[in-house]
């Protein structure tokens, strides 16, 4: 039986995998799994040799305050990895984790073969990176068409798979639906899958509807979250006394309310293409500590934050980064939108051209699966 360890080191790395793999597994049945990976795996009966929590940290300052722990968890993971000795090692994204891991496993035991998907964004920053990943990496599965001349000039082996948060999803009429007042448009609002990010990003979003439920009472809010972080966002929403306020954290429901939505609020991400590709305008938010944000400005090489705004090379989808990221720029952009509809027709325009670029002629994750499939 071949063997396959996954190596995630974050919530949509783990979802972004169990993708793939859900996809593999229909392909061939004759394969034995390990990983480091989150509730997604774990719903296809992957075990994780320990919680994915215990690895995932925001930015740099949370990196050097846990310095010793990062380092402990990646010998135990190359050690689980080399015990496990798989034929492939699939690794999911999370460079500065998934990376190290990698090289170190690869000086144990070169006859692993090493597959990356994500690629680092060499394009945003460090970009001699590009040139260091071909003594380890076997393999890169780009999300992006244009990220593989950054890679090909290297002469590191790339392919184009897409990505999967792209592929086409069906309407799932769940039961639970009926949570949502169908009176009301929904406002869907992604405040991030990182404790941390949520803990800064949920005082500013609760002070936001509060400025929109002054002034109009025809949205419901609902909130997408994980189902580790679903407790927790609750428990906000409940001790601020919001009314027409959600939380949800099911996979199906999420879609389903997302295509159902009027506008969307959410974090600097990924999510951003669900959220273009279900035809729903938005805004992106973003805020970190001060010293994060000294370091992310003196690295990055790009002026804007999300991923069509740095494709098109303008700011297709409004960014609110920093002190920009306040209950009242919030709603002074969001309230634009509601007056101008032609905003959003705009914005969604938009990121569709870009979008047709972005998909391949199978699915991602299908293409994903046959490569693997292929490589052993």
């Amino acid at each position: 039986m071949k063997k396959i360890f996954i190596l995630t080191g974050e919530p949509s790395g783990d979802k972004l995998a169990s993708k793939a793999i859900k996809k593999l597994k229909d392909l061939n049945s004759n394969i034995d799994y390990l990983c480091v990976g989150g509730e997604h795996l774990k719903a296809l009966n992957i075990k994780s040799i320990y919680d994915l929590n215990q690895i995932t940290y925001l930015g740099f300052t949370k990196v050097l305050l846990n310095i010793f722990k990062i380092k402990k968890k990646i010998d135990q993971t190359v050690y689980e990895i080399i015990k496990f000795n798989p034929d492939i090692l699939f690794s999911v994204d999370s460079p500065d984790f998934t990376l190290r891991v990698i090289k170190k496993v690869k000086l144990i035991k070169p006859n692993i073969k090493t597959i990356h998907y994500v690629a680092p964004q060499v394009w945003v920053w460090r970009k001699k990176r590009a040139k260091k990943i071909k003594n380890f990496i076997d393999h890169l599965l780009l999300l992006f068409s244009f990220e593989k001349k950054y890679f090909d000039k290297e002469n590191v082996k790339s392919t184009f798979v897409g990505h999967p948060l792209l592929d086409e999803k069906l309407m799932i009429n769940s039961n639970n639906s009926d949570l949502i007042n169908s009176k009301k448009k929904i406002i869907s609002i992604f405040s991030g899958s990182r404790f941390s990010e949520v803990k800064i990003l949920m005082p500013i979003l609760i002070k936001f509807i509060n400025l929109v439920q002054n002034n109009d009472n025809h949205y419901t809010f609902v909130f997408h979250t994980t189902k580790e972080l679903e407790t927790y966002v609750n428990t906000f929403l409940n001790d601020k006394n919001l009314k027409d306020c959600e939380v949800i954290s099911d996979e199906s429901l999420k879609q389903e309310i997302l295509q159902k939505s009027f506008f969307a609020i959410a974090k600097s991400g990924t999510i951003s293409l669900e959220i273009c590709n279900a035809k729903v305008p938005s805004i992106i938010i973003y805020k970190m500590n001060f010293i994060n944000f000294i370091f992310v400005k003196l690295l990055i090489e790009v002026k804007y934050a999300n991923i069509f705004n740095i494709i098109s090379k303008s700011e297709i989808i409004p960014e609110l980064l920093q002190s920009d990221c306040n209950p009242n720029k919030i709603y002074e952009v969001f309230n634009k939108f509601i007056k101008n509809p032609e905003l959003a027709r705009s914005q969604l325009q938009n990121c569709n051209k870009i979008l047709d670029n972005m998909k391949v002629s199978k699915t991602s994750s299908v293409t994903v699966a046959n490569i693997l499939n292929s490589e052993f």
